[in-house]
């Protein structure tokens, strides 16, 4: 039996919805890098980009387990004193779009694929967004975090 591989007609990139209130921001950011890299489909090939769209609303309702509020995300610009350091408390009142994108590009993997699969994630911090006409699909994470209950 020959191995499958997708063509570039076969591809198909579909547009899921995920909403992160009270999700654990490990357990978001593996569903959104499934369906970022197309895993749902049975057509998955590691090599192909058949991955879809992903929109996160409610990222400043994400939870945060362990001591995550008392730790640093740390970018760095490239240029010399460009390190920048700031707070997971103060991003989530902030930036919480910066947390779910970081932990997301970290569970990609690391070629030049991961960064156009990248470019399809849409991260909000209401639940407000502007991708209605798409229509996309609901992906519903059952298991929310402890603290929330």
């Amino acid at each position: 039996m020959k191995t499958f591989t997708p063509k570039p007609a076969d591809l198909t990139h579909d547009w899921y919805i995920i909403d992160a209130t009270d999700v654990v921001l490990g357990r978001l950011s593996v569903a959104a890098a499934n369906l970022l890299r197309g895993k749902n489909k049975p057509s998955f090939a590691p090599h192909a980009d058949s991955g879809n769209y992903v929109i996160i609303i409610n990222a400043d309702k994400i939870a945060l387990t362990g001591d995550k509020m008392d730790k640093e995300l740390y970018s760095h610009s490239g240029r010399p004193g460009g390190l920048r350091r700031d707070s997971y408390a103060e991003l989530l009142k902030n930036k919480p779009e910066r947390i779910i994108m970081h932990a997301v590009k970290g569970m990609l993997p690391k070629n030049k694929l991961a960064k156009v699969q990248l470019t399809r994630l849409r991260v909000f911090a209401g639940a407000e967004h502007p991708h209605t006409a798409q229509q996309p699909q609901v992906f519903e994470i059952e298991q929310v975090s402890q603290q929330a209950k």
